[in-house]
């Protein structure tokens, strides 16, 4: 039997440059510095370090499974060094992701997003790594629906015999940490049902339903009911396997073509169109924004690490970008308005309540107007 892999994409908002801007590129050396001692050391196959806005972003392959407390703990290394970085450049919103001084064998719980996806490496092994900021994990809720659901946007659903059965969704409630697998198309409404709600369902994984291989992994962590208080937006990130019997690159990146509404850009509490963007582009400056993502292009072979390819860096995609500024320009006019701000009930954090008391003796039932 061949030995399994897994690839780890690990984030955290460790500080940046003018606000939530840019990682620094010596905050990137330090995780860099980190990450090569331990290649060496052979705890990690190999690995590579990159940003999306003010997100670092660390990949990695090994062979000691998910949640392995040698392979976060070298996560949380990196960060902490990169937050110190920031500390010394006192560059903006140090360490902001890392919710703990002590790590305590596994980095979920304690602030940074996490997806792992352990593999037995076929043939040729095609995974894209998406990274996403100013959003939340429920980003990829309508984009990985149509990749592995829908016809339309994935004909290999209807002509390759590999993946006619269909997926398997575990769905995940944020609210409940409870989850429910769901089989499409046969219950194709009910995972809809839940997952147009994207702040509180969330599709974590996804099967092919002939063999149970495990096709996606997104991180779930949302930072808002880990802290109790608002510390950013959750700024996810998702792996996505493709190919022989899955979804081809070009379906899977056709899904991002159609630059949906998403919940968090300015202060986590705004709706944007989340823009496909290659790396060049992966920093945010308008309003914060607007939601960012980048898609990095792998081989996966003998646990290295082929590539990456920047996906998203294609004129193809030019119309969507198009797209994405001019529902920016449209939404943002709104200003304070719903439905560019979210509900009170999904605001990262408000002045709603202190208002409310503030006038809470100043308004009047009706009767007593009469």
């Amino acid at each position: 039997m061949a030995e399994r892999v897994t690839l780890s994409v690990i984030k955290a908002d460790v500080g940046s440059i003018a606000g939530h801007h840019v990682v620094h590129p010596d905050q990137l050396a330090a995780a860099t510095k980190i990450l090569a001692e331990a290649k060496q050391k052979g705890i990690i196959i190999d690995f590579y370090v990159t940003h999306v806005g003010d997100d670092l972003q660390l990949i990695m392959t090994h062979t000691k499974g998910p949640d392995h407390p040698d392979i976060h703990g070298l996560a949380w290394e990196a960060f902490q060094a990169a937050a110190k970085v920031a500390r010394e450049l006192k560059l903006y919103a140090a360490g902001q992701d890392l919710l703990s001084e002590a790590f305590s064998g596994n980095v979920r719980g304690l602030g940074p997003g996490v997806a792992e996806l352990e593999m037995e490496e076929r043939t040729s092994e095609p995974v894209i790594t998406f990274h996403a900021d100013k959003t939340e994990p429920g980003a990829f809720n309508l984009p990985l629906f149509r990749v592995f659901a829908d016809p339309f946007n994935t004909a290999g659903l209807v002509i390759d015999p590999k993946m006619h059965s269909g997926f398997v969704f575990e769905v995940y409630d944020v609210v409940e940490s409870s989850s429910v697998l769901l089989k499409a198309p046969e219950e194709m409404y009910d995972i809809l049902a839940l997952i147009g709600t994207t702040g509180r369902y969330i599709v974590r994984r996804v099967y092919r339903k002939s063999d149970n291989l495990l096709a996606a992994v997104v991180s779930v962590e949302r930072l808002s009911l880990i802290a109790g208080r608002y510390v950013g937006k959750d700024d996810p990130v998702a792996i996505v396997r493709a190919q022989h019997g899955l979804p081809a690159v070009g379906e899977v990146l056709e899904a991002f073509a159609f630059p949906h509404l998403v919940a968090g850009w300015m202060r986590g509490s705004h709706y944007g169109p989340l823009m496909p963007v290659p790396m060049r582009y992966a920093k945010v400056t308008r309003f914060d924004g607007p939601p960012r993502l980048i898609a990095l292009g792998w081989n996966i072979s003998r646990g290295k690490l082929i590539g990456p390819v920047d996906l998203f860096d294609d004129v193809a995609f030019d119309e969507a970008r198009r797209q994405a500024q001019i529902i920016a320009d449209y939404i943002r006019r709104h200003g304070p308005f719903m439905p560019h701000r979210l509900g009170p009930e999904e605001m990262e954090y408000t002045t709603l309540p202190d208002v409310l008391e503030r006038l809470k003796e100043r308004f009047v039932k009706q009767e007593a107007r009469k």
